[in-house]
């Protein structure tokens, strides 16, 4: 009964994580190719992370995975640090919004000062630590896809264990969407991701968006790779 109302783990850090084998174990994306790759998903109780440069599809799979999440009845949390959501396009994904928590940062305008990013990242990873000990979500993601490398760096490795820690044992899965690989648990799945666009239309008054090629690396807790390839169509423009 625990189970079926997932309450079988709530405030139980110091069970055992569940068996890889439990399909419960795992967050399925709803993308029949990518969670044959990913054996089912990716895994809860664990730090995954999405990676690539701007165009590679990172912003899209995000959304969809937020929309299989509310599809089917759990609740998700996106902490967006430079308030960048495109709502429309979270829409049109069917990304159900009464079923997501949505933590708006602040914006902040490129410039040579490293100041009001880093002001921003500390914002939102103090918002990611306050959802994740509110426990409840079956996934919580962090947006760090736009911000510079630099400030990146000097986020403490430290930060990312006690992430690892708070949802450790729990049914939720925890996300980092970054520009490159940063940080994952040792259970948790890297999935790097390069895309091109494809583009419809004759003139250029008629070009638009007509998909997203995008080939994704999965690395996995045993250092193992797997690539796959697929198409990825995009149903409005979408950042990232």
């Amino acid at each position: 009964m625990l189970r079926d109302h997932k309450l079988d783990r709530t405030l139980t850090s110091t069970l055992p994580p569940l068996d890889r084998t439990d399909p419960a174990a795992r967050l399925p994306t709803d993308i029949a190719a990518l969670d044959a790759c990913l054996n089912g998903g990716l895994p809860r109780g664990h730090l995954s992370e999405i990676a690539g440069p701007r165009s590679s599809g990172r912003t899209t799979l995000l959304l969809q995975l937020i929309a299989a999440v509310t599809r089917r009845g759990e609740i998700a949390a996106f902490v967006d640090t430079f308030d960048q959501l495109d709502v429309a396009a979270a829409l049109a994904m069917d990304v159900d919004v009464s079923r997501l928590l949505w933590v708006r940062g602040q914006a902040v305008t490129d410039g040579p000062l490293m100041g009001p990013f880093e002001r921003a990242v500390d914002r939102a990873l103090k918002a990611l630590n306050l959802v994740l000990q509110a426990g409840g979500f079956g996934l919580v993601a962090l947006d760090l896809a736009d911000v510079p490398p630099a400030a990146l760096r000097r986020i403490p490795y430290s930060t990312w264990l006690r992430v690892q820690r708070a949802i450790e044992g729990s049914d939720t899965a925890c996300v980092l969407v970054t520009p490159d690989p940063l940080a994952r648990s040792a259970g948790g799945l890297t999935l790097t991701l390069g895309g091109r666009m494809q583009w419809a239309g004759d003139s250029s008054r008629s070009r638009r968006v007509a998909g997203l090629d995008v080939s994704v690396r999965v690395a996995s807790p045993r250092r193992r790779e797997r690539q796959m390839e697929g198409e990825t169509h995009v149903r409005c423009g979408v950042r990232g």
